[in-house]
């Protein structure tokens, strides 16, 4: 007997139930899905004679006796499956456990496990347990395997759901309120259970052990329908399969909204760089759309959550992350979790989507460079993805950070950067006049977090001393995401400031310090791959650079005699052109750290850190992307930085002084508009004087701290007379000097160092007997200066 329009009835109602009124353009129409596994079928999987389309999944006598089976004409798979975990899947955290499929799942995965043959079924024509012959299956009659079982582009999910959307999971308050990113169920009417009068677009299932309602695959999808509306594949899914339009903050909208977004209301994913249908207009390429089952030239904001997410994703990759895996193969198949690869489809040189303009920024090609962060598997201590976060924050516990195991030290996209939220604003408040994602970098300079930093965490390092080496005594975490308009203070609960990100992986907070100089229990030097190699600069370990970038109120101006002296990373100097008795010219300093701004200005990290930038500016080049991904230069500097930096304007400092003023004698004498706060009676540009004395350019770290994050003296001066702790010595230890060619170098402070003070200066008013030897065993002044620096290495 041929009944089809009974088993797609039947089928509808007792389980998908259908919602009432057009969803996404889908109708009720199995013949026209590739469920009609008939002679008749549309798809690559068919019967070779059998003409029935219902038989294959019903049948009104003779059905298996399971739970929720509607007269279901297939036997249930009796195989164990691996479910899907991860840190942050609270139903797992509140269950104790995730259950083996139930309900709707368990029929879909009679054939989609790929333990049954498709063509197997109860009864056919009266006779029992017939295999049906059939074409376009996998061996053994099975579900066929797409572009391969370990990919993510197949059906056949196999008995390992790890890579799967969770199922079976009780989604009820409790659930919404632990997330904090899920709608509730309780005052959401489209999630619910179907009952009579009931029909909710997102139908929950009564298995749990209790009856509690459960998502389950027909919560999303309803084997029926077949969507009229798009011209690529719907899945079978009751919502959008993509968005109409830029999402809004709040409500969900049936015929606007993803079905993602059914479920999930994602702080800050309406403005969001990958959501905004202004920004995010960049379309799918043919081939990669075709893969994908996307319409050709899909925008990337009508892909939303499917730019980055697939329910049914390749094996081994977290979070549902599109291919997301170190698999090398196109498409990828199986590997260990790669969360970096699923941004590399489009941050990359040749990326799935069109980019003429060059908006969206190659990132991949950074993490290939000489020094780089460790984002590859194979670059990290521990070989796979420490990575691991707890929440929608993207939190990550201390422990993974290194805290208690170096081994577990890394980076990866998502510890900087929350993808939901990253916005192409300067500021990440929105309120920025440029719709670029990188902080503006002009006049006025700040050390506000931009666009591409919204809604990620880090935190403040609080301080209880003001001495260099005294670590802070705690950190507060900031987390969370203001929304449009956030407060930029630094108080604010939320992410304000670059180094906030920075800072949890370097100091204190991501790793044990015991304060011990020069070798302590820090991290080492080229642990990782991609490192700046041992012994570089005289270093072994990395330095604690909230420790260092403290920035003591008592410090701040010019207090008079020694004080500490930091680059304006977490507080400015206020230390004015005035208070410096300095030009506030051009002349100085380059743009935008020159004029009315001198003292009162901040700056970031990625500032000095980032990909090589040209000669005399730290913005990148091109499309070059900003922010601290790789290098060719040690420590991940814009520029070089070692005992010849002063040799030729291509070193780091240059990018922001002047090379002409600070290492040459070019404009040597007492000329207006080159007063610099190294001045005094004899010359008011004493850089220039001494570069003309000793007949070379000036070498920066002959007077200037190894590590110029910040320092105990005034204007990173090192001072050989009063060489502490920092160099493992006891305070106040005077280092011999007695030649041309000595120098001392003690890592990580000292590198090529030669100066001595014996009298810290008020700014512009500094003597030739304010430098020499506080000892007395050599001159002091000129004198001195003729036998320690006239010919300096």
């Amino acid at each position: 007997m041929n009944w089809p329009r009974f088993a797609a009835t039947v089928s509808s109602a007792l389980v998908f139930g259908i919602g009432v009124g057009a969803i996404a353009q889908g109708v009720s129409d199995v013949a026209n899905t590739s469920h009609n596994l008939s002679v008749s079928s549309p798809g690559t999987v068919q019967a070779v004679t059998e003409v029935q389309i219902c038989v294959f999944c019903h049948t009104p006598h003779g059905a298996t006796n399971a739970p929720g089976a509607p007269v279901w004409n297939r036997q249930l798979s009796t195989q164990t499956y691996t479910t899907y975990t991860s840190s942050s899947l609270d139903a797992e955290t509140i269950a104790g456990q995730l259950a083996q499929p139930a309900g709707s799942s368990k029929l879909c995965l009679s054939c989609h496990d790929g333990s049954l043959a498709i063509g197997a079924v109860n009864v056919l024509g009266g006779d029992i347990d017939v295999d049906v012959a059939m074409v376009g299956t996998g061996v053994g009659g099975v579900m066929p395997p797409g572009s391969g079982t370990q990919t993510g582009f197949t059906r056949n999910l196999d008995t390992d759901l790890g890579n799967d959307h969770p199922i079976s999971l009780t989604y009820d308050t409790t659930l919404a309120n632990a997330d904090g990113e899920l709608r509730n169920p309780a005052t959401e009417s489209h999630i619910d259970v179907r009952r009579p009068s009931v029909r909710p677009l997102v139908p929950l299932e009564a298995t749990g052990p209790a009856g509690e309602a459960q998502i389950q695959c027909g919560s999303c999808h309803d084997a029926h329908i077949v969507d009229t509306g798009t011209s690529a594949g719907q899945k079978f899914l009751r919502l959008n399969r993509f968005q109409q339009s830029t999402p809004a903050q709040g409500g969900f909208s049936e015929s606007q909204d993803i079905v993602c977004l059914g479920c999930h209301e994602k702080a800050g994913w309406a403005t969001s760089a990958h959501a905004d249908s202004g920004t995010a207009d960049e379309t799918y390429l043919s081939s990669p759309a075709a893969t994908r089952d996307f319409p050709n030239g899909l925008p990337v904001w009508q892909a939303a959550c499917l730019n980055c997410h697939d329910t049914h994703t390749v094996h081994g990759a977290r979070r549902l992350l599109r291919e997301g895996t170190d698999s090398t193969s196109t498409p990828k198949s199986g590997g260990d979790s790669a969360t970096e690869e699923s941004c590399y489809q489009c941050h990359t040189s040749s990326p799935v989507v069109t980019n003429a303009s060059g908006d969206v920024r190659n990132i991949e090609s950074d993490f290939v460079l000489a020094r780089r962060m460790p984002i590859d598997n194979t670059d990290q201590r521990a070989n796979l993805e420490a990575h691991d976060v707890e929440d929608a924050d993207l939190t990550e516990s201390r422990t993974l950070l290194g805290r208690t195991d170096l081994i577990n030290r890394h980076a990866e996209c998502t510890d900087c950067h929350n993808p939901h939220r990253a916005m192409k604003n300067e500021l990440f408040s929105g309120l920025g006049s440029s719709l670029e994602g990188t902080h503006e970098h002009a006049a006025g300079h700040t050390n506000i977090a931009s666009g591409a930093l919204r809604g990620t965490w880090g935190v403040e390092p609080n301080f209880g001393g003001t001495s260099f080496l005294d670590l802070p005594t705690s950190y507060d975490v900031k987390q969370g995401d203001g929304g449009d308009g956030a407060s930029s203070s630094v108080t604010a609960t939320h992410v304000t400031r670059e180094y906030q990100v920075c800072l949890k992986c370097h100091s204190d907070y991501g790793y044990l310090d015991n304060g011990f100089y020069p070798i302590g229990n820090r991290p080492n030097l080229e642990d990782s791959g991609g490192g700046t190699q041992s012994n570089t600069n005289n270093m072994v370990q990395y330095t604690n650079q909230a420790m260092e970038l403290q920035a003591p109120i008592a410090d701040r101006g010019e207090p008079g005699g020694n004080h500490r002296s930091w680059h304006p990373v977490i507080e400015s100097t206020g230390r004015t052109a005035g208070t410096r008795n300095m030009s506030s010219s051009t002349n100085l300093f380059l743009s935008p750290w020159n004029g009315a701004n001198i003292g009162s200005q901040t700056m970031h990290c990625s500032d000095c850190h980032g990909t090589n930038t040209a000669n005399g500016t730290v913005v990148p080049s091109g499309n070059n992307p900003w922010g601290p991904h790789g290098s060719n230069n040690d420590f991940i500097l814009k520029g070089t930085w070692d005992q010849a930096t002063g040799s030729n304007n291509s070193g780091l400092c240059f990018r922001c002084h002047s090379f002409t003023n600070y290492a040459t004698e070019q404009n040597e004498g007492d000329r207006g508009g080159f007063e610099s706060g190294f001045g005094g009676n004899d010359d008011t540009n004493l850089h220039a004087f001494h570069a003309k004395q000793v007949n070379k350019n000036l070498r920066c770290s002959w007077c200037h701290v190894a590590v110029p994050h910040g320092w105990k003296n005034k204007a990173l001066l090192v001072n050989l007379n009063d060489v502490g702790p920092e160099a493992g010595l006891a305070a106040g230890t005077e280092v011999n000097i007695t030649s041309n060619a000595q120098t001392y170098d003690q890592g990580p402070y000292y590198m090529n160092a030669k100066l001595k003070i014996l009298n810290f200066r008020t700014s512009g008013t500094w003597r030739e007997q304010d430098c020499g030897s506080a000892s007395g065993q050599q001159e002091t002044g000129r004198d001195w200066m003729d036998n320690v620096c006239s010919n300096p290495p």
